[in-house]
């Protein structure tokens, strides 16, 4: 048997066989490190890099454009050739691709110190990484399968567009918060795309498991396209008119929109009785009441909404859509089983109740032992993902199929 390398730094080394191991593998260091660290500035005072903007700016760009972006990365360089069948990238681009995502670390981290050159620096590279996946992608993309997959090189560019507003505030001294809000808009509707691809899969497998027979599960494009129209016209209107009380009514046409899109997912049983579907669902829910707590707030009926909102979108939508594809593909895609045991529903659990525990720490304006409490839970349930997932994104496969093969 060949000895492989044991540094990462070495293209032979196994996390370069494939696009999600690498930008998987960073997403789990965002996910736990950094929000371990938050719940510490917190509760005890803990410093954070001195950034422009801030130590707010700091954790909603690390969690927004670091952790959510590597997901998104991992995911579209995985799947998009799994649907299409033609392979996308060289390990020279994904490692390119990764350097590029390390540097907009570096560069935003040193902003404090080094000023500008630093933001020009994060932000270049930023827009070369979404820019640079999307560029990797267009040999799929432009298959006849890969015509129907568009959706995701358009949110792509949409996500450098944001990422360049950001940027362009940042240098001008300005906080950019409200460039980081409309990216959350953008990976709203990704979720509403890449789910739509999955969550028929999924529950299917689990119709034909639990109730052979059934009508199958589909996920119906009316009421996909309803609901991504309804967040996209919420998320510009914020943009540019937040506190109106248009943009309240299209944050509750929204949440309404995606109570209309679960409509389809109500098959019963295997709902209920399989994790995978449960979770699913459950990341709909929380895209349902951060809209309805933004809207809400946008028409001065909620106090704190809008950091309760704006946590079950992140906290609960983002993170639980992350900790499912990574279940997944983790697995999937490494050369090992399925794995849909105990740990999963319990980390699921564990990562809602810290969605809940935030936003009801906004409402209730408690202070930061339910906020730093709310970190902890949240770094426990992905915790438990990297104890099942961390191994196989980072060893060889041992089942003899080589790259990304499902």
């Amino acid at each position: 048997m060949m000895n492989l390398p044991s540094s990462p730094l070495d293209r032979r080394h196994p996390v370069w066989i494939c696009a999600m191991r690498p930008f998987f593998l960073l997403a789990l260091v965002c996910a736990i490190p950094l929000v371990c660290w938050w719940g510490g500035v917190l509760a005890w005072g803990w410093p954070v890099p001195a950034v422009a903007g801030g130590a707010i700016v700091w954790h909603a760009h690390e969690l927004v454009l670091g952790l959510a972006v590597a997901a998104v990365a991992g995911f579209a360089l995985t799947a998009l050739p799994e649907f299409t069948g033609v392979a996308c990238g060289t390990c020279r681009q994904l490692r390119v691709l990764v350097g590029l995502w390390l540097l907009v670390r570096l560069g935003f981290w040193a902003s404090g110190a080094l000023g500008l050159p630093a933001l020009v620096l994060a932000g270049a590279s930023q827009l070369a990484l979404l820019l640079g996946v999307a560029w990797v992608l267009l040999p799929a993309l432009k298959t006849a399968v890969g015509r129907r997959h568009w959706a995701f090189a358009w949110l792509l560019l949409a996500l450098a567009v944001t990422s360049a507003g950001f940027y362009s505030d940042a240098l001008r001294g300005l906080p950019g918060l409200r460039w980081l809000d409309a990216t959350v808009g953008v990976l709203m509707l990704l979720i509403v795309v890449a789910a739509s691809r999955i969550s028929m899969r999924i529950v299917n497998n689990a119709i034909d498991e639990i109730t052979p027979g059934a009508a199958p599960y589909l996920a119906r494009p009316p009421r996909r396209t309803m609901a991504a129209l309804c967040i996209g016209f919420y998320t510009g209107a914020e943009f540019i008119a937040p506190g109106q009380p248009v943009t309240g009514w299209l944050g509750l046409a929204a949440a309404a929109a995606m109570l209309n899109l679960l409509n389809d997912w109500h098959v019963g049983r295997p709902l209920w009785q399989k994790r995978f579907p449960a979770l699913l669902y459950a990341m709909y829910w929380c895209m349902v009441l951060g809209y309805a707590a933004l809207g809400a707030a946008q028409l001065g009926w909620l106090s704190g909404g809008m950091s309760a909102g704006r946590h079950f979108l992140t906290m609960g939508a983002i993170g639980l859509g992350i900790f499912i594809v990574l279940s997944i593909a983790g697995r999937a895609h490494v050369g090992r089983p399925s794995d849909a045991g105990p740990w999963l529903g319990l980390g699921g659990a564990v990562l809602l109740l810290a969605t809940l525990w935030r936003a009801m720490g906004a409402v209730q304006g408690v202070g930061w032992p339910v906020l730093a409490g709310a970190a902890l839970l949240w770094c426990v349930a992905f915790g438990m993902l990297a104890w099942r997932v961390a191994p196989g994104l980072w060893l060889a496969r041992t089942d003899g199929k080589t790259g990304c093969a499902d």
